[in-house]
């Protein structure tokens, strides 16, 4: 008896055209176009952390052949926010920005051209070792986030082109 209420359901989902973005999971063109990207060094240390994101999210193996080339360039920034009473600075924000543009490496057509980012706060405490270390700590997420977002918009381009 549930099982007939939950039809009707089943029959909406179907028909609003909801695909799973990984249809035929590692085969899938998808997951193929993605490991088909190759992403040259970036520079800095938030561009090692990024590039090793990147190629750990697209599956990339050897960049030999690669059908697509993902070109980044990078913002990292960090600021001073909150000010305390001995006129020291309390907080800060750290700002990872990402410019970055997907190039058909046959044809040189750049078929995606977008910007990504994010930020996070940060205490600033008496131990500066402490300080430090969350700044670092927060261009690891930051660095994480960023190329998760990358990715995804990488994903649902190539599935798009693909239908």
């Amino acid at each position: 008896m549930r099982h007939l209420a939950s039809m009707p359901m089943l029959l909406l989902v179907a028909a609003c055209g909801l695909q799973p973005m990984y249809v035929g999971g590692g085969d899938g063109a998808v997951a193929a176009g993605l490991s088909g990207v190759t992403v040259p060094p970036i520079a800095g240390e938030a561009g090692w952390m990024m590039r090793d994101a990147l190629l750990e999210r697209l599956g990339t193996g050897a960049d030999a052949g690669a059908a697509y080339r993902l070109d980044v360039r990078l913002d990292d920034s960090l600021e001073g926010l909150g000010l305390l009473s001995d006129d020291t600075i309390g907080r800060e924000r750290r700002t990872l920005r990402a410019r970055y543009r997907l190039v058909d490496t046959q044809t040189g057509e750049v078929l995606v051209e977008a910007t990504s980012g994010a930020d996070a706060g940060i205490d600033v405490v008496s131990s500066e070792f402490a300080t430090v270390a969350a700044e670092r700590t927060a261009l690891q997420n930051l660095t994480r986030e960023v190329a998760d977002r990358i990715v995804t918009t990488l994903a649902l381009n190539l599935r798009n082109r693909q239908q």
